[in-house]
């Protein structure tokens, strides 16, 4: 993590004092895609960059890499800022020799596109990368879905070229959470947070523009796009494409067995157990209740937060926060106080009524709900019908 942080240190005050005005004809702009790595979460939908090179004059050479993917994860309350969405991300620029170096310890997969651009497109993209970059215009606020390091390079791109870019589009349709849960297929635990965080805006369909977000996505309409120019005339947007940097496969490891799925499955099971011992000899657990609805209603602070604080897109409406939320809380102090059985009783046949509700309509709700949140909500049901038949009987 120390070397990580020098890195990008010096990634943040590297050496503008070898960039130049004017770029020569023999300039090359390309676009560089990375492959996520899953050693780090944060690389696990990939990366965009441009890599300016020219050779100016024999022995002098630009080859620089811009990024506008820049962040700190020592700032403080890293995490509280960037669940509130209020995060600023940076643009840098640095040797494309240390960001090879960079990708080969991450070991990801590096491709490189090289941009059809006429010397005055290039000339226009360099100048505004190098306006970009300066210590009053690097930050930006950053926007997962709508402005990160794959759309700004896209944006600009689409600004410098003289004509308009025409993307052969895929027919297939895709939400946001279509695309986020392929990305993730492989961490089922990133998986499920992810559809416990975002709300029901993330199941609307994604325009074909909008899906430059993803860094794979953004490669893969480079590869077929087409420049028309004022003229009339086409010409490829990408004149080439190499594989720079390739990955050393490692080890197989297979899938991971301690699913959220059978996380849940396992803890429904023990609940079972324990309310099958309550009811035969008829007691109650109290400290069972107030245990479960603690996490449950700790968990939905977590979620109470994302949906009504968060600048974060799309967290809210999240039809999660029906069986998630704070008022859980209030439950343990009911459920703690053999004063007012009444009043827990009343709890637990609002929140019965209202989880049975969300089950039997599992199928109509227009959000994607993950299927290990049945077993968790059955916990719930579970506890808040066991409370109502230990009240009356």
């Amino acid at each position: 993590m120390r070397k990580k942080t020098l890195f990008w240190f010096f990634v943040l005050f590297c050496l503008t004092a070898h960039s130049q005005a004017f770029l020569s004809e023999k300039a090359i702009i390309s676009l560089l895609t990375t492959t996520p790595c899953d050693n780090e979460v944060y690389t696990l939908y990939g990366h965009t960059s441009i890599r300016i090179c020219d050779s100016v004059s024999p022995g002098k050479t630009i080859d620089y890499v811009f990024n506008y993917g820049i962040f700190n994860f020592n700032q403080p309350n890293f995490v509280y800022h960037f669940a509130k969405g209020d995060l600023d991300y940076e643009l840098g620029y640095y040797p494309y020799e240390l960001f090879a170096l960079d990708k080969q310890l991450q070991n990801s997969n590096v491709y490189e596109q090289i941009l059809n651009l006429t010397t005055q497109e290039m000339q226009n993209l360099w100048t505004a990368l190098i306006v970009n970059a300066q210590p009053s215009n690097r930050t930006y606020r950053y926007n997962y879905f709508f402005d990160n390091c794959a759309t700004r390079p896209a944006y600009l791109i689409e600004q410098v070229v003289k004509g308009r870019i025409v993307y052969t589009e895929n027919p297939k349709k895709e939400t946001f959470r279509d695309i986020i849960n392929y990305l993730t297929r492989d961490n089922a635990w990133l998986t499920f947070g992810c559809d416990l965080a975002l709300g029901v805006q993330t199941d609307r369909f994604v325009a074909f523009r909008e899906t430059f977000f993803i860094p794979e996505y953004l490669y893969k309409a480079y590869s077929g796009a087409q420049i028309v120019n004022p003229d009339g005339t086409k010409r490829p947007l990408v004149s080439a494409e190499y594989t720079l940097i390739e990955m050393i496969p490692d080890e197989a490891t297979g899938k991971i067995l301690f699913t959220p799925f059978i996380f849940s499955i396992m803890i429904l099971i023990v609940v079972l157990f324990a309310t099958w011992i309550e009811w035969r000899r008829k007691k109650y657990f109290r400290w069972l209740d107030c245990f479960i609805f603690l996490i449950a209603g700790m968990a939905g602070c977590v979620l109470f937060f994302l949906c009504f604080m968060s600048q974060q897109p799309y967290v809210w409406p999240n039809i999660s926060i029906g069986w998630l939320h704070p008022f859980h809380l209030i439950g343990v102090v009911l459920f703690a106080l053999k004063k007012i059985n009444k009043a827990a009783y009343i709890y637990h046949f609002i929140n019965f009524a209202a989880l049975l509700l969300m089950l039997t309509a599992w199928i109509f709700i227009p959000q994607h709900l993950n299927m290990a949140f049945i077993p968790l909500i059955a916990i719930l049901l579970l506890r808040s019908g066991y409370g109502i038949y230990n009240y009356k009987f």
